[in-house]
């Protein structure tokens, strides 16, 4: 099938390489050229596991980008694919979402074959019957019956986005009518999962849903791991025996310094925003966002009760990534640390496998060092902020400090001696 994609960042390039691979000829619409061209020579513009090998075999022949919407004149289904950032008051964004509305439904003016324009950014309900369908009708000076609309939402976990794609835990299809939505599932006939046919306001709530409930179990995770950290009981004791309930299970209950990236603070924060203004106070999932903001923090205070002030002294922090496998720093946890660690006058000596050119944009003043044992060189302080499996292998480094001074916000270290977040 021939597919274009408006928007060539994290979840573009992902689905687009992935269709590829699947035997779809796919064309990503991307603003930026420099991104044009470093896909279109097999190399993705961000870090994802086995994402560059995919576009390599790719890339030329059943993938290729480009900055015009010329392909959307001959595609069968349009996928929309850009961002929604979100504003000051914590909603959404969704200024990239109309405008790539109007500039297909342009480039559906003069077409005859029927073509299916799916909604495969994250949106706030009510956006696609709302803003994307009479924004492509208006441009196209069509009719439904020649353009259909489905909202498709992606479940893809960074660090492990490709895998995500090809072996889904489900297919989320919600549709305007039963053709555009068939469509929509002839594009994922080749993968087997289950799939869940639903209108297009409820896809669009299933996505913020999902993300809503899991950021919920992680600050509740960390509520439990703070109450047991004073009373001196292991927190993963505790929900290794609490994830053994099927009601439950044992998913994103690792206590620690919080959750970060492209998803869940954004949407959390949207969700909240649209019940407001719907009339509805989110008590509960502005809570999760309030413990998500003050958890991070807590990090620093423990350090300090251990090493006094920090004002003067070499801290190293490993981890700046908001999660390994990535170099994805939005709404990372490392950055507040860092923050208030140079608010108090610290020198900090930061390493992670990935992000550090990417911090580098955020704190272009701290030092960056090239490994883990040059961060911990005579630091007097370590906050490990990331669960990057190399930190995991650790050990010698760490005699590498002036003071062995360790604090651990991910739970991945078997040194003795280590104090952490929540345990």
């Amino acid at each position: 099938m021939k597919i274009s994609i408006v928007g060539g960042g994290y979840v573009g390039l992902v689905t687009g390489t992935c269709f590829a691979k699947l035997g779809h000829d796919v064309t990503l619409i991307e603003i930026d050229p420099e991104k044009v061209r470093a896909i279109n020579k097999g190399m993705p513009p961000i870090f994802e596991n086995g994402l560059e090998n995919l576009l390599k075999q790719n890339a030329g022949k059943r993938i290729h980008a480009s900055t015009g919407y010329e392909s959307v004149t001959s595609a069968e289904i349009v996928f929309i694919s850009v961002g929604t950032p979100p504003k000051p008051d914590g909603s959404a964004n969704l200024s990239y979402i109309e405008s790539a509305s109007t500039s297909i439904g342009e480039s559906l003016k003069n077409t005859s074959a029927y073509c299916v324009v799916v909604v495969k950014s994250t949106v706030p309900p009510g956006t696609t019957e709302k803003i994307v369908r009479p924004a492509v009708l208006r441009a196209a000076g069509k009719t439904e019956e020649e353009i259909g609309f489905a909202m498709n939402p992606e479940f893809l976990r960074e660090g492990r986005a490709v895998e995500d794609f090809l072996h889904p835990d489900r297919i989320v299809i919600g549709s305007s009518d039963p053709r555009a939505g068939n469509r929509v599932a002839e594009v994922y006939q080749d993968i087997e999962a289950p799939v869940l046919r639903t209108g297009l306001t409820a896809a669009e709530m299933i996505k913020y849903t999902s993300n809503a409930f899991l950021a919920t179990k992680i600050s509740f995770s960390n509520e439990i791991g703070n109450i047991c950290k004073n009373l001196g009981i292991d927190v993963y004791e505790v929900m290794k025996g609490v994830g053994l309930d099927p009601r439950i299970g044992p998913l994103f209950l690792n206590a620690g310094a919080g959750f970060g990236g492209s998803c869940f603070p954004k949407d959390v924060s949207a969700l909240v925003s649209l019940a407001k203004d719907a009339g509805e106070d989110l008590i509960l999932l502005r809570s999760v966002l309030d413990v998500n903001e003050r958890q991070p923090h807590r990090m620093v205070v423990y350090l300090e009760n251990r090493l006094g002030s920090v004002f003067g002294k070499r801290i190293a922090v490993l981890g700046l990534a908001f999660k390994d496998n990535t170099d994805d720093i939005r709404d990372s946890r490392a950055i507040p640390v860092i923050q208030d660690l140079l608010d108090k006058g610290a020198h900090v000596a930061a390493y992670d496998p990935m992000a550090g050119p990417v911090m580098q944009n955020v704190f272009p003043s701290i030092e960056y060092a090239s490994s883990a044992a040059d961060a911990l060189r005579g630091a007097d302080g370590c906050l490990v902020m990331t669960e990057w499996p190399e930190f995991s292998r650790l050990d010698k480094e760490f005699d590498l400090m002036a003071h062995p001074i360790i604090i651990e916000g991910r739970r991945i270290l078997s040194r003795n001696g280590v104090e952490g977040i929540c345990w």
